[in-house]
């Protein structure tokens, strides 16, 4: 991206920065379009942690194409993709990778490091509250480090990296919560929802007939990379950095900003690096608008999903059916 003397875009650049992103979101979400039916909510959301450079935690009963959507996204975007299936009985080196020994031209064997499926660009965590605590902390580091150390080896993972987990809300039954040190690594936690009644008439005239759907790559790693740096430079006004803040402040308990609720219902609210996802979820969503600047209802827009699973609710709250969404949306009307 070109920028003035003064490291500012010129409005001429600005302008042609925002079309470009506007224009390579909108074609990267109609073509996971021709395979995903409905769900532009997710879709938008997942768009808008991989634009930000950030991660995804996809929550869903199973059957309604969280896997799908994520292959849809790499095959859109011309990425390499893998998909770890969690399970109670895996290791940490099932994901980082490990040294074996492999047989040389010469007969003999030489110790050499298999990386694991998290060296990639695109991974998908599928059921990751599957797996024990042991190896969903094979995931914090490269998630916020966006690197790999498996013994005195470090990986350096090429980007851009999104890891985009799933996970089932009703079959708990086996299952280990995911700590709040990793919770807090995904920019946005997304609920998938079952379709409506005209979304499963496209469901049904697409995948019971014989038409076969073959998604083409619409974007690169390069405009991507491109969009990334973009959505960094978007600028950010005083009156938004404020009421983001307030936000974020009244999530946690007994601060200045929490209300009454909040003190009574939530142990733990968002971390600074919640204002930090915050902050740049609602850049691209500035931007989708055609803006250069973020405003309140940026934020407004895409508070929920950014800050659900950043508090966390004590045992009253479970009892009396309170949850992580009312109590923020009862934040946003108070202020």
């Amino acid at each position: 991206m070109t920028i003035s003397a003064n490291n500012t875009p010129t409005a001429n650049e600005t302008g042609q920065n925002i079309e470009f992103f506007c224009d390579t979101f909108t074609a990267i979400k109609d073509e996971i379009g021709k395979m995903i039916v409905g769900q532009q909510a997710v879709v938008e959301g997942v768009l808008t942690a991989l634009c930000a450079g950030g991660h995804v935690l996809l929550e869903g009963v199973p059957g309604l194409g969280k896997t799908m959507l994520v292959s849809a996204i790499s095959r859109s975007v011309d990425l390499p993709f893998s998909r770890i299936q969690f399970t109670p009985d895996m290791m940490p080196a099932d994901i980082q990778g490990a040294s074996v020994l492999l047989e040389n031209e010469n007969g003999g064997h030489d110790l050499t490091f298999q990386p694991g499926p998290i060296v990639s660009n695109l991974v998908l965590a599928d059921e990751i509250n599957r797996a024990t605590p042991k190896t969903q902390s094979a995931l914090l580091e490269v998630m916020q480090e966006k690197q790999v150390t498996v013994g005195k080896r470090t990986i350096k993972l090429d980007e851009p990296f999104c890891v985009m987990a799933t996970q089932n809300p009703v079959d708990q039954e086996g299952t280990y919560p995911l700590p709040e040190a990793q919770l807090d690594r995904f920019l946005v936690k997304l609920e998938v929802g079952y379709p409506t009644e005209q979304d499963y008439h496209t469901i049904i005239d697409r995948t019971t007939s014989g038409a076969n759907i073959e998604l083409k790559a619409v974007s690169n790693r390069a405009e991507l990379i491109r969009m990334r740096t973009i959505v960094r430079n978007v600028q950010v006004s005083e009156a938004a950095k404020a009421f983001a803040i307030k936000l974020v402040m009244g999530t946690q308990p007994h601060s200045q900003y929490a209300s009454s609720s909040v003190n009574e219902f939530v142990s733990l609210g968002a971390s600074p690096r919640g204002i930090q996802s915050l902050m740049l979820a609602a850049k691209v969503i500035a931007l989708l608008d055609n803006r250069f600047e973020v405003i309140e209802k940026d934020i407004r827009k895409i508070a929920i999903p950014v800050l659900r699973h950043r508090m966390v609710l004590n045992f009253k709250a479970q009892a009396t059916g309170q949850s992580a969404d009312t109590l923020i949306k009862n934040l946003l009307t108070g202020f």
